[in-house]
């Protein structure tokens, strides 16, 4: 048998659509960014179809937990009548916290795909690996690097213009000019 690269066969549609699902993620991270939230997105599927999307929120809604994926489950929950979401797949630009995590578990969630991995909180492998505890009774089969490149890219421009943008509001600290000796009255 000879190893033809042009005769390899085409990606399974699986991975076409995880790239299609991935990008409606990155989407919604946009939104995230637009609003001054750090830019994470998620879309919530099954059976094909696009069930809810979410996007990080915690500052504008003054909630800590309103992660995208908690707000996308929590849409998608509300529209089925209920918090077992059996047979849906998430996908979010960024490997789930641990709280993420234990909300992907506790619904049931069939299948987790994310993006960038999250070398500081990341609960899917980079810190921790929840969804591979074998004490646990639910186990989300994982999929990572998804577009990983692009966004991980996009977290990265969103924290260098927020510091540019911390760094263009500083004052500026000026030395005293020269000749000139400042001093307060009760110094001698």
């Amino acid at each position: 048998m000879i190893d033809d690269p042009g005769s390899a066969a085409p990606p399974p549609a699986g991975d076409a659509l995880d790239l299609a699902w991935m990008r409606l993620a990155i989407d919604q991270a946009r939104n995230a960014w637009a609003v001054g939230e750090v830019p994470v997105g998620a879309v919530l599927v099954r059976e094909g179809r696009v069930l809810a999307t979410g996007y990080n929120q915690p500052i504008g809604g003054h909630d800590p937990t309103a992660h995208a994926e908690i707000r996308a489950m929590r849409a998608a929950a509300e529209l089925l009548g209920n918090y077992r979401l059996v047979d849906c797949d998430l996908y979010v630009t960024l490997e789930p916290c641990v709280m993420c995590a234990g909300a992907i578990m506790h619904a049931r969630i069939r299948r987790l795909v994310f993006g960038a991995r999250d070398p500081k909180t990341g609960a899917c492998g980079s810190v921790v690996d929840l969804m591979a505890e074998q004490r646990l009774n639910h186990h989300t089969q994982v999929t990572s690097g998804v577009l990983g490149d692009e966004c991980g890219t996009l977290l990265s421009e969103f924290f260098a213009a927020r510091r540019r943008a911390a760094r263009a509001t500083q004052p500026v600290a000026h030395p005293p000019a020269p000749g000139i000796e400042v001093r307060f009255h009760d110094e001698a």
